[in-house]
């Protein structure tokens, strides 16, 4: 049975993947809250990943950073912490678990590293300047380092459009907003995080062995289509 370290499954797209893995593998989360479900498969480990020392453990197979921001705000009203927490959240701290866990990671059956970006970086949005700034240097390093680890490890990203997560829950705050939204992409729907969970599933697994270095957009059509 394989062995997946989440950082940040308790809420969203990570807690939908975790749902995912627990079917067949053991799951190890990381993160400041506990995920609302229990299982025999599941280890939670209560940590800050930016603040806190990242916890040991035996064996690894694959690793999963979820955390991420949406702090959408004119350039004029984004400060440089803004800027700076942005980046700490979304790529320092998939920095720090990397190499946290990657002399382990090295040491797993078809090992694999799953990180979030999205499709702000493919499709100019306003107000996205920081968020997209951050996920840009995700993308960057999964070209990096899947050019550094292979054949080894595998890296790759999902680049998700809008999710019904809290995360994103001012974006779908209302009718009126979820309409406009829904109208937008050409498939007429935006993302369920089950979804995405289900490609970053496949990413981690056995059938994905030839996959590495690629950025998956899920976009509902927004980036691709102009109809």
């Amino acid at each position: 049975m394989k062995t997946f370290v989440i950082i940040g499954g308790s809420k969203g797209i990570g807690f939908a993947l975790l749902n995912k893995l627990l079917n067949h593998s053991k799951v190890i989360n990381i993160s400041r809250t506990a995920p609302n479900t229990s299982h025999e498969n599941l280890t939670h480990i209560s940590c800050d990943v930016i603040q806190d020392e990242l916890p040991e453990i035996n064996n690894l197979d694959g690793l999963i950073y979820c955390p991420g921001s949406i702090n959408l705000k004119p350039i004029s009203r984004l400060s440089l912490n803004d800027f700076k927490n942005d980046f700490e959240i979304n790529v320092l701290g998939a920095v720090k678990a990397i190499q946290a866990y990657l002399p382990l990671l090295k040491t797993g059956t078809n090992p694999s590293i799953l990180l979030f970006s999205t499709v702000a970086n493919k499709l100019g949005m306003p107000f996205h300047a920081s968020i997209a700034t951050a996920k840009s240097v995700i993308e960057g390093l999964v070209k990096s380092l899947g050019a550094e680890l292979a054949p080894t490890v595998r890296v790759n990203a999902i680049a998700p459009t809008v999710t019904n997560t809290e995360l994103a829950s001012k974006l779908l705050r209302n009718e009126k907003m979820i309409e406009n939204i829904t109208e937008r992409h050409p498939l007429k729907k935006y993302l369920d995080p089950t979804e995405v969970a289900e490609m970053g599933e496949f990413l981690l697994s056995t059938k994905a062995a030839s996959i590495s270095g690629q950025i998956f957009q899920m976009d509902c059509g927004i980036v691709s289509f102009k109809l």
